[in-house]
């Protein structure tokens, strides 16, 4: 197979890692890696020849125009957290800016990191995320509504990830993962709770499988191009089972945690709550239309359960504590 050039931005993040390692371990491509600090990478992006490590910033992507013109693919994964100004100029403009940069006749694919919760149910534009969302969120859904007035367009294949989990000691975590800790330390009180609501997640680890994929076939229909990452979607009641069945914690009745109950606790210790945080309260399933894994793909998932998001973070299951 013909090697692709293939441009990444983000790589030192939780997903760029897992992105990256999987395109250097697997694939002969020729990538070139923009990141602000290499000291971020803690993988060999010296473990084989054609992996170029560019020092940069995204605010000044106009530098890599010349060499943005000859890529074949574009993974981009960057994305800015906090400050308005800072978020919006990088997760818009310069992302634009980058595909603009873009040869539409050299380029044979764009993948572009959003995030699934500035869609709705029926995977179509969410406007709450647009008017309530976080900076992040608002950013993204901006920029969203901006590619299809690109030349590079058609061949744009836009990411969702529903929540991310994954990280370890030689990679960022994502923050999902980051507060695992938190669950275990109270799980003897979640799990006499109940309440209403479902999500979506996938790990990192099985982002890169489904990236990999698509690099190697490019979707060649409009509808193919809009891929939400998740594993089935999961009921809240149903992540508790799981994780207290691999913790062997017993489960002897459920209080429900009613939306009133949960409104009324807010302003019982007056509990400070964004706009977008109401909303999800109120809102509850962030599930979405044929989510996408790598079983989907025909592949094995890394992370297909979410007692697996406990297992693969190193935290000791039932059977693993009695053999310790």
């Amino acid at each position: 197979m013909t090697a692709k050039r293939i441009f990444i931005t983000g790589a030192s993040g939780c997903i760029g890692h897992y992105v990256a390692e999987s395109l250097i371990q697997e694939t002969s491509h020729d990538l070139y890696l923009l990141v602000r600090n290499p000291e971020k990478l803690k993988f060999d992006y010296n473990a084989r020849p054609g992996v170029t490590v560019l020092q940069g910033d995204m605010r000044e992507i106009e530098h890599y125009g010349d060499l943005l013109k000859t890529m074949d693919c574009v993974i981009l994964i960057a994305t800015a957290w906090g400050g308005q100004q800072e978020t919006f100029d990088i997760n818009v403009v310069k992302t634009v800016r980058l595909m603009n940069l873009l040869n539409p006749e050299v380029c044979q694919q764009v993948i572009y990191f959003s995030t699934a919760s500035i869609l709705d149910r029926q995977n179509q534009p969410l406007k709450e995320a647009g008017e309530l969302g976080t900076e992040y969120i608002r950013s993204k859904y901006a920029c969203f509504q901006q590619l299809a007035k690109l030349s590079i367009a058609p061949k744009i294949t836009k990411i969702f990830p529903t929540l991310v989990v994954g990280g370890d000691a030689q990679r960022p975590y994502s923050a999902v993962s980051s507060g695992i800790p938190e669950v275990v330390k109270w799980i003897d009180l979640i799990r006499f709770l109940q309440a209403e609501g479902s999500f979506h997640f996938i790990h990192a680890k099985d982002i890169a499988q489904v990236i990999q994929h698509l690099v190697e076939q490019p979707p060649t229909t409009e509808a193919s191009r809009q891929v939400v990452l998740g594993n089935p979607a999961l009921t809240v009641n149903q992540a508790i089972e799981q994780v207290c069945a691999y913790l062997g914690k017993r489960i002897y009745f459920r209080i429900p945690l009613s939306f009133w109950m949960a409104n009324l606790l807010i302003a019982v210790f007056r509990i400070q709550m964004a706009a977008w945080d109401r909303f999800s309260m109120s809102y509850r399933h962030f599930t979405y239309q044929n989510p996408v894994s790598p079983a989907t793909l025909g592949l094995t998932g890394y992370c297909p359960t979410f007692a697996d998001v406990f297992k693969v973070s190193g935290i000791p299951g039932k059977q693993q504590a009695k053999e310790l």
